[in-house]
């Protein structure tokens, strides 16, 4: 194949080049830049391939920090220089907003930034027994495989479990179920560090004994999941784990276990936090709605600033958590919490929440296309939208905006993932 020059990134952090108007995705290859590929799939309108060689390197080009980046599927941006990945970001926001959408923000919000390194609170590690590559391997998929990477740390992980990964790998060589492990959920909260292995079959009473010398070697709490997340439930210590995060400018602490939805990045959501509440702009005593409110992360900070908030979740155990936060920080009398499935519930239910004249929207991927669509005449003056989905955050802006009558006054990213094609964004409208 002739050489290629790269013009953009697409979604998935792979460099797009053109030959005879097919697009040509490359991965490990940066815009300007000009590669050569191998191609590894063909079809009739594209052609997916990966770099065999620079020929023409970009000033954005660095080397990345992992000595497992390109194996391991965990990063796929480490290659490019970080303030440069926000900016692709951005404009991968920009690009759906529009071609999505229709609607472009009046104002583009500065970027959410936070640590490079070491950021993620939250992590799936894959276990599988290889006997071939000499044991067990404890981490993220190779990249485009089922298989695990093997890999004795990780640069995205806080540095202290990093360490943790050569010792699980030791740890579950030792298991007599070694084979029935798939899996260790890590969640890291402001006090403690929790891990929890999905056991397909109860421990012996000697893997027990290793399980707890671990725990108690390396400051951690086990927990033991047989089943759905529901089922995860602590080993040693077997006291639960009080496990929360810190929310410092609100005075709050948010309670979590280990299983629940939370954001992985505990400085960022931070600052995220904090930039939502200035972008509602609620005075005292409004009426507040914080839609698909897991935890209670938005709804106790807007309550913290004297509003009546109300918030809903379709998980009767996050309401349940929600509610149970909000008396740990003295707040239950300003934070309500309903359980509904906002993707049945429609416009009499929505209507008998009551009227707000503030909204904020968190959705999963799949977007909040239900509610979007159910606003009445009395829809909240301004939304705030939380978003881990730019192509779903576009389609509901296009029906805010050119059926409910809202103005999309700005957009912004935040940077959840460095180093990872993920694109987290807030987006605010105002009718």
């Amino acid at each position: 194949m002739s050489n290629l020059i790269v013009e953009s990134l697409d979604q998935e952090g792979r460099g797009v080049a053109r030959r005879d108007g097919k697009a040509i995705f490359i991965e490990g290859a940066l815009p300007g830049e000009t590669v050569a590929c191998a191609i590894r799939r063909k079809k009739p309108s594209y052609e997916i391939g990966t770099v065999t060689e620079v020929l023409r390197e970009s000033s954005l080009r660095i080397a990345p920090r992992c000595a497992y980046f390109g194996v391991c599927g965990g990063c796929s941006l480490q290659h490019l220089e970080p303030r440069a990945q926000v900016a692709v970001k951005q404009r991968v926001l920009e690009d759906d907003l529009w071609h999505i959408g229709r609607v472009r923000p009046e104002q583009v919000l500065p970027a959410v930034y936070g640590p490079w390194w070491g950021y993620r609170h939250r992590a799936r590690l894959t276990v599988r027994h290889v006997p071939k590559k000499g044991g067990a391997l404890v981490g993220f998929h190779e990249r485009r495989s089922s298989y695990v990477a093997d890999m004795a740390s990780c640069e995205v992980l806080p540095p202290r479990i990093s360490a943790l990964l050569r010792p699980l790998r030791a740890l579950v060589d030792g298991l007599s179920i070694r084979a029935r492990v798939p899996q260790i959920e890590v969640a890291l909260g402001e006090a403690c560090d929790v891990l929890v292995f999905r056991v397909l079959v109860e421990p012996s009473e000697a893997d027990q004994g290793l399980l707890r010398e671990f725990a108690g070697r390396y400051g951690v709490s086990i927990y033991l999941q047989p089943g759905g997340p529901d089922t995860a439930r602590p080993f040693h210590p077997v006291r639960p784990a009080d496990l929360h995060y810190a929310l410092p400018e609100f005075d709050l602490q948010i309670g979590f276990a280990p299983t629940d939805f939370t954001q992985v990045n505990h400085p960022v959501n931070r600052i995220l936090v904090r930039r939502a509440i200035a972008l509602l702009e609620v005075p005292p005593g409004e009426r507040v709605a914080d839609l698909f409110c897991g935890l209670g992360n938005f709804t106790l900070a807007i309550a913290r600033r004297g509003a009546e908030v109300v918030g809903v979740e379709g998980s009767g155990e996050l309401i349940r958590r929600a509610a149970a936060n909000a008396e740990r920080n003295g707040l239950q009398h300003a934070a309500r919490f309903i359980e509904m499935d906002l993707y049945e519930a429609g416009v009499p239910a929505l209507s008998g929440l009551g009227r707000f004249g503030r909204m904020l929207l968190d959705p999963p991927r799949d977007g909040a296309i239900e509610v979007v669509k159910s606003l009445t005449v009395e829809a909240p003056q301004r939304i705030v939208y939380i978003s881990c989905n730019p192509a779903t955050l576009a389609r509901d802006a296009a029906v805010l905006v050119h059926t409910q009558g809202y103005a999309l006054r700005a957009a912004g990213v935040v940077n959840m993932f460095p180093h990872t094609s993920h694109v987290e964004s807030m987006a605010m409208f105002e009718r």
